[in-house]
């Protein structure tokens, strides 16, 4: 395969370029855009690769898009690049809009003219993966249901929604022009390289540095997690097994309340690194826990049915979330030199380059 990662320098994207490259023949195309968000020292262990190249490209650049997808010739894109931070996106809807919206109809549409110039043989192998959120669903408060791949929309921020209508344009791309297309949705990821602006790495991060964790509302907001390796696997499973046109939903079977995933890093921390008796008497990381006004609109309640991609295609997680918190807390423990320079700003800096 020769395939087009798009916001392969995010959290996601680059745990995908990481599988593909270190456990699979493919060659990949890198097209970041390198906002806040994009790092390309989460790539360093694949950098050097042969079959790894970046460009630096903004997907609402058609004519760049022209360009890469000229010169690298891809077999297959996964469209990963999106703005994903629900308070930023309450603060700031435009750029969500910009990015997940018009960003991913100049990508289909380069797509299209890409694939409609194709041998006949290579159009009917081609794939074009979008990759969702399981937030595009709305909330399940109040019921022991589970998000299921026919669940209505019913989007709740302007993150959710402009991901809700990147979903749409997608589907209607291949009703409309037949363009082979496949969809997932997923619940919440964790793992390595993810940027600290989230609550797992946040939560890490400002516990490490005895600074107060904030949790919103009560913290009985329930999540389901997925360590971010398990959903690179299951990725790439359904871009290579995928039938065009169906949506498979990925989750970790890992429903928790949000308090109880800031209680169990605080636990693994007591473990691995317990706290001298500080100035304030506190002797456990939970002591720092700060409960904080809720943001607007949040919903109370998100669970995957993940039996779809389990039953046709063979994928199920191979962590669960204890075993997925530990590996993620000992990373963050083990890699300070990363996420220093992210806190630093200092990761920015010498980023411009491209192959094109």
């Amino acid at each position: 395969m020769r395939v087009i990662v798009t916001g392969g320098a995010g959290f996601i994207g680059s745990a995908v370029i990481r599988h593909l490259i270190e456990n699979t023949t493919s060659e990949v195309a890198n097209l970041d855009k390198l906002t806040y968000a994009g790092n390309l020292e989460s790539l360093a262990s694949v950098e050097t690769s042969p079959r790894y190249h970046f460009y630096q490209i903004d997907i609402c650049d058609a004519q760049a898009l022209d360009d890469a997808f000229c010169a690298f010739q891809p077999t297959a894109v996964m469209h990963l690049a999106a703005e994903s931070h629900v308070d930023r996106s309450i603060d700031g809807p435009s750029d969500f809009i910009q990015t997940n919206i018009v960003g991913t109809y100049n990508l289909l549409e380069a797509t299209r003219r890409y694939w409609n110039e194709l041998p006949s043989d290579a159009k009917i192998n081609f794939r074009f993966h979008h990759i969702s959120t399981d937030e595009v669903y709305g909330d399940l408060d109040g019921t022991t249901e589970l998000f299921t791949e026919t669940t209505p929309y019913s989007p709740s921020s302007p993150y959710s929604a402009s991901k809700a209508s990147s979903d749409h344009l997608v589907r209607a791309w291949q009703r409309t022009y037949g363009l082979p297309v496949l969809l997932t949705n997923c619940s919440n990821n964790y793992g390595p390289y993810h940027f600290p602006e989230k609550l797992v790495p946040h939560v890490i991060l400002n516990a490490l540095a005895g600074k107060p964790l904030p949790v919103y509302g009560d913290g009985s907001q329930i999540r389901d997690w997925l360590y971010v390796e398990d959903h690179a696997r299951a990725l790439f499973e359904v871009a290579c097994k995928g039938i065009v046109g169906e949506t498979y939903n990925i989750g970790g079977h890992n429903e928790k309340r949000n308090l109880e995933v800031v209680e169990s890093i605080c636990d693994l921390l007591d473990e691995l690194v317990p706290l001298a008796l500080s100035n304030e008497g506190i002797r456990t990381y939970k002591e720092l826990i700060t409960f904080v006004k809720d943001r607007p609109g949040h919903d109370r309640r998100y669970a995957i049915d993940a039996s779809k991609i389990e039953r046709t295609l063979g994928w199920v997680p191979q962590e669960t979330f204890e075993t997925g918190l530990r590996k993620t807390v000992q990373w963050y423990l083990d890699n300070d030199q990363w996420w220093q320079r992210v806190l630093t700003g200092d990761y920015r800096l010498g980023r411009l380059g491209t192959d094109v």
